[in-house]
């Protein structure tokens, strides 16, 4: 598994790695067991947050990472409501706990809220001088939440900007993802298969990667995983619940793709303008 640094932070972190959102829903053993065998090959960034199944998940990642927590970079986010300075701090609390940790490696507001920012980077700047957390991001900021970040904050402090991304929602290239690239803010992005809307094979683009990953004896999840962390700031973080889906999410980190492939797959799926409540710029 290929690793990059994650932003600023300097920090070795796989590529790709492993989701979690939605796995509260999921059979709870084959669960831990999909997070382990992550572990086994390489995809040891692992991401979650108090919201996911009120905490619940945070539990699940707590027993796959037992007697493994120095291998895996472990990730966690505070939600909005509970952001401001006194409540992000025992947010964070509260996450350890259910984590069985002394630390986070990232902790990331999920997205801008009725809290001042300023109160939770605060907060953030404390957790860090105490060693709860190794360093702080965001997560679903626009272009412009990103420039409050960074005035209130400073140069080389936010370490991420967690985004949807995938083949069919491009929308961060056009300036949200430009903006982190200048910044050296790095990008992660969640969701990367669509949330059960990969493209068909009988579709244009969804033909297109069935060509390039026959090319390459890969899947076209593979090749679809391997365009969105083409570039160096970007990161991406499927969810798997069982060791098949986990087995090959990890292939696509070492999957490179030609400059004449990721100009098909650039072309198959056109950026669009967002959603309303995706932050584009």
């Amino acid at each position: 598994m290929r690793t990059r640094a994650l932003g600023p932070t300097g920090r070795a972190v796989p590529i790709v790695g492993q989701g979690t959102w939605q796995m509260e829903e999921d059979d709870r053993e084959s669960a831990i067991a999909a997070l382990r065998r992550g572990l086994d090959l390489g995809m040891t960034h692992v991401d979650t947050a108090e919201l996911y199944g009120h905490g619940r998940v945070e539990e699940i990642v707590a027993e796959a990472i037992a007697g493994r927590r120095d291998q895996v970079y472990l990730v966690s986010k505070v939600l909005p409501s509970n952001a401001s300075r006194r409540g992000t701090i025992a947010a964070c609390d509260k996450s350890l706990a259910r984590l069985r940790t002394d630390r986070l490696d990232l902790y990331l507001l999920h997205w801008p809220g009725k809290h001042p920012l300023a109160h939770t980077i605060e907060a953030f700047e404390e957790l860090a001088a105490s060693g709860k957390i190794a360093a702080w991001g965001v997560s679903n900021f626009s272009v412009p939440d990103l420039e409050e970040a960074l005035g209130i904050a400073g140069p080389g402090r936010i370490a991420c900007n967690q985004v949807l991304y995938h083949l069919e929602e491009r929308a961060i290239e056009h300036a949200v993802l430009p903006f982190c690239e200048e910044h050296q803010i790095a990008v992660v992005g969640y969701s990367p298969f669509g949330s059960g809307s990969f493209p068909s094979p009988r579709s244009r683009g969804g033909g297109v990667l069935e060509e390039i990953a026959t090319a390459h004896g890969a899947t076209a999840r593979q090749v679809a995983l391997a365009f969105l962390v083409r570039r160096a700031a970007l990161f991406g973080i499927p969810k798997a619940a069982n060791v098949r889906h986990v087995e090959d999410n990890t292939l696509a980190g070492d999957l490179q793709l030609s400059e004449s492939e990721i100009q098909r797959i650039d072309e198959a799926f056109p950026k669009k303008r967002a959603r309303s409540g995706i932050p584009t710029s």
